[in-house]
């Protein structure tokens, strides 16, 4: 069924939405995938227990998810830290919401049985939005890659402009003494790695559905 255009850009950005959301929550809800950088990095070393260290971390988490009071379990926190959480927070819910979002926009089409397919090559919006991050992303690998650590101080500069809150200071934020670069740089290769998972398989759907 052919479709508008303002329908069709609107589920081509609901489906990059969707893949790119999908794909920041995983790290973020499979606690696990933390617990087993805990003896795999060794971070005892910083001088509290793994149940102390699962501790902090979890309600850590719960605390951006969720609000509430801030608490690192038996690790020292400052006022400052617990800002850049807070900030932090504002950034999961921002995720969570495009999911949500995005899925709705995506799900209601469907029921709605309003499959708008590009005037360009007869491809789907969900074509489109896969290939559209998948490329942008293939960028940001290459470039990342090359020097994780500067691609890490930009993130930080740019979803927290004008704020150094969150260059931690271990003596009064223990929290970072569990939270090693090397892990956010394996958080990184998750979502990476599930995003191109979605869109290698989105893509490979659309050739499945041209050829049938």
């Amino acid at each position: 069924m052919k479709e508008s255009k303002g329908l069709f850009y609107t589920l081509v950005m609901a489906w990059m939405g969707f893949i790119l959301s999908f794909s920041i929550m995983m790290p973020l809800v499979i606690r696990p995938f933390y617990y087993v950088h805990i003896d795999a990095m060794n971070l005892t070393q910083s001088g509290f227990t793994k149940e102390e260290i699962k501790t902090a971390y979890d309600e850590m988490m719960d605390f951006c998810f969720f609000g509430g009071e801030f608490s690192t379990g038996v690790m020292k926190f400052s006022e400052s830290g617990k800002s850049h959480f807070e900030d932090v927070g504002k950034l999961f819910r921002l995720d969570a919401a495009v999911l949500i979002i995005s899925t709705a926009i995506i799900v209601i089409s469907k029921l709605q049985k309003k499959y708008s397919y590009s005037f360009v090559k007869g491809h789907s919006p969900r074509y489109w939005g896969a290939l559209s991050l998948l490329l942008c992303f293939i960028l940001i690998v290459m470039v990342g890659a090359i020097d994780f650590e500067e691609t890490f101080i930009v993130f930080h500069q740019i979803f927290f402009p004008g704020k150094t809150n969150w260059w931690f200071n271990p003596a009064t934020d223990q929290i970072i003494l569990v939270l090693p670069q090397e892990f956010f740089r394996n958080c990184a290769i998750l979502i990476v790695s599930t995003l191109f998972f979605l869109c290698a398989v989105f893509i490979n759907k659309e050739r499945t559905r041209r050829v049938s």
